[in-house]
């Protein structure tokens, strides 16, 4: 079975790194990309766990490398998707998870292969204020900033494979494995698959002509 890119995206706030972590958790066949950025790390945040943390000198030295497969700026800040991230899960016959906004989505849908892509629609307007609201990392004009461009994302959702309505978190995580498992099973991911038909049609008329004898 090929192994395929799932790309989650959401606007800030509506729930996909929860998603993301919560499938790597659950799931053996699934592995994720650990982002970097050049925003500081929140109260919890682990370097090489929740994000790769790299200064602006270094972020852009490894843009310049070629290090990175996509990247944006949003809200003062860089955010990408390292090479050597997507390799290294690849390397371990997984399917690899990014949680990414609709830019790097639409890169990685340029460049990769085998790319489903998935959009997290949070409930309501109410229940994202109330979500950016409660990281309490935002000021007014930073809340403000973030609600304007998830009208942009939105936008975007129509352009993706799946659409979800994140309304309760564990129904969202079981309906993106059910995603997962319905794509495993596409004719085009089994490498093998001609030969596994011809063999068996070969076998069901060798069957059909024994009984006629």
């Amino acid at each position: 079975m090929k192994p395929f890119l799932l790309v989650l995206s959401a606007p800030s706030g509506g729930g996909k790194t929860t998603v993301a972590k919560a499938l790597l958790a659950a799931r053996e066949d699934v592995g994720y990309s650990v982002s970097a950025t050049t925003r500081p790390p929140r109260a919890g945040e682990r370097d090489g766990v929740d994000y790769h943390f790299l200064s602006r000198e270094e972020f852009d030295r490894r843009v310049a490398a070629g290090a990175f497969i996509e990247w944006t700026a949003y809200g003062g800040h860089r955010y990408g998707t390292l090479r050597a991230e997507v390799e290294r899960v690849q390397a371990t016959g997984r399917h690899l998870v990014l949680d990414i906004d609709v830019v790097g989505a639409r890169i990685v849908r340029e460049r990769c292969q085998n790319v489903v892509r998935v959009f997290i629609i949070p409930p309501s307007a109410e229940a994202l204020v109330d979500r950016l609201g409660g990281r309490k990392t935002e000021d007014r004009a930073d809340l403000v900033k973030r609600l304007r461009h998830a009208v942009d994302e939105l936008a975007e959702a129509p352009e993706y494979d799946y659409v979800i309505v994140n309304s309760d978190k564990t129904q969202t995580v079981a309906e993106v494995a059910a995603i997962i498992d319905s794509e495993t099973r596409r004719p085009g991911r089994y490498p093998d698959l001609d030969a596994t038909l011809k063999a068996l049609a070969r076998e069901i008329a060798r069957r059909a002509d024994a009984l006629e004898r």
